[in-house]
């Protein structure tokens, strides 16, 4: 397959390698050290970099204290409905840093899910996972990627995914990353309430009750109310659950309107991690 164009560089975030770079080094510098342990997955927001970095660089600095060969990112479809989930099974993603070369191994045995299919439409302006690359590539230059964009998210798609991750990524050398934003364009106060649920089941490592909640509105409010991402989220913490994590932190909480400043009408990010280590609520 060819490689796939940048969608959003010099958009959401900088188009040239030297300014991406500082601008992911800025939101790195300000994250504590991680010593809890080795990590298996995360949770990381998808905003603008300006808007999501100093959250989603708390779950990348984090899960940088181990070494990986291969990142596997689940994200949701914001433009394209479909049944299932596409993959984009070899080629690369194209970034400021350089091409993420896809994993077409790794890829090619995900694909023995019949939920996981190619459907390259899917990817061609998808923001969810390209806003993942600026700390991949710059945290992890040499391991490849295998994308995944979750079509609608049923319990079924969502639970699919989860055993085809379980049964494929079972090497220790595998970072699942689960792209999601929480709530959207609720003032502050209301969104923190929203978001303070998710943030509460991923603490406790309770995938089911967050599904619960996210199976309690229609589907079309789901990204509303709860996160846009909440089905590959959702997929990601079963994963790593199956897979021998035992303690999931919540690193960072945080939402637009602390960057803008405008209060009325926010989007929530959540920064999280899952490992072998006791579980803790750590959100700023």
């Amino acid at each position: 397959m060819p490689i796939r164009p940048a969608a959003v560089a010099g958009t959401w975030y900088p188009g040239t390698a030297a300014a991406l770079a500082r601008d992911v080094d800025r939101h790195l510098q300000s994250v504590p050290e991680w010593t809890g342990g080795p990590i298996r997955a995360v949770i990381a927001p998808h905003a603008g970099l300006m808007f999501s970095g100093p959250v989603g660089a708390h779950a990348y600095k984090a899960a940088s204290a181990s070494r990986f060969d291969t990142v596997v990112l689940a994200g949701p479809s914001h433009y394209v409905a479909f049944d299932g989930v596409s993959i984009y099974p070899q080629g690369a993603f194209a970034t400021p840093l350089g091409d993420a070369e896809i994993d077409s191994t790794l890829a090619e045995a995900l694909m023995a899910s019949p939920a996981i299919r190619p459907m390259p439409a899917a990817h061609q302006r998808e923001h969810s996972l390209e806003m993942q690359l600026p700390f991949v590539r710059h945290l992890f230059p040499e391991a490849r990627i295998v994308p995944l964009v979750m079509g609608f998210q049923t319990r079924e798609t969502i639970t699919a995914l989860a055993a085809a991750l379980a049964h494929a990524c079972t090497s220790e050398r595998i970072l699942i990353v689960g792209s999601t934003d929480l709530s959207h364009f609720f003032d502050a106060r209301t969104a923190q309430e929203l978001d303070g649920r998710v943030v509460g089941h991923v603490a406790a490592f309770d995938a089911g009750g967050l599904l619960e909640t996210f199976e309690h509105y229609p589907e079309h409010e789901r990204g509303r109310f709860v996160a846009c991402g909440g089905g590959p989220a959702i997929a990601v913490m079963m994963a790593a659950r199956a897979l021998g994590a035992t303690g999931a932190r919540v690193l960072k909480y945080g939402h637009s309107g602390e960057i803008s400043g405008d209060v009325d009408g926010v989007v929530g990010y959540l920064a999280a991690v899952f490992g072998a280590f006791p579980g803790a609520t750590g959100a700023g």
